[in-house]
């Protein structure tokens, strides 16, 4: 079952990582359609207007998914934002109630915005709302990424209740202890005291 959720966990940020770079290949052949574009009213006095019908807003959507898709995948890696100033000195006791206490709000609030995010589709789906511009897009299509990016992160969130609950180490706190110690060594002086060698 770990096995199985780490994948899930793992696609999801692959996913993401896979839409930021569908993003870099947008906007790449956008600025190279302008470049061919100015070339050309230089040359021969005429712009063509080369251009990807759209592409600003494929790029939001993309960027929406990217988004969402990684939420999961960060969360359990200790990449998201935690203010642990409190939690951090208090007894190792207090400390694990304090994280199921915060992971469990968390995994209500996700729960309940995926609810909201769902509900939305639907209504897109049923009015058949459209995107505006050249390429009128069903809306609920970008949507559904959404859609998916908080049903995973959800799930990572009542995982990581539950592990904290039995009483393991939260996943992200391992990242949290390496960045400290990163910190640790950044702002240590080196040693430069001389060694003497004995004779």
């Amino acid at each position: 079952m770990r096995r199985s959720l780490d994948r899930i966990y793992r696609a999801s940020g692959y996913i993401a990582a896979f839409f930021l770079f569908a993003i870099f290949l947008v906007v790449l052949t956008q600025v190279t359609l302008g470049l061919i574009d100015e070339i050309f009213s230089v040359l021969i006095g005429k712009a063509y207007g080369l251009q990807i019908p759209g592409y600003a807003r494929f790029s939001g959507y993309f960027l929406a998914a990217a988004t969402f898709f990684a939420l999961a995948y960060t969360f359990k890696e200790g990449s998201h934002i935690r203010v642990s100033l409190v939690v951090q000195h208090l007894p190792a006791g207090v400390q694990r109630w304090v994280e199921v206490w915060c992971c469990a709000v968390a995994a209500i609030l996700a729960g309940y915005f995926t609810l909201q995010m769902i509900s939305l589709v639907h209504d897109s789906y049923r009015f058949n709302d459209v995107s505006g511009g050249l390429i009128a897009v069903p809306l609920w299509i970008p949507q559904v990424s959404m859609v998916i990016g908080l049903v995973i992160l959800t799930l990572a969130l009542v995982d990581e209740t539950l592990r904290v609950l039995l009483g393991h180490r939260p996943s992200y706190a391992d990242a949290e202890g390496l960045l400290d110690q990163t910190r640790d060594e950044t702002t240590d002086p080196p040693d430069t005291t001389p060694t003497s060698t004995a004779r």
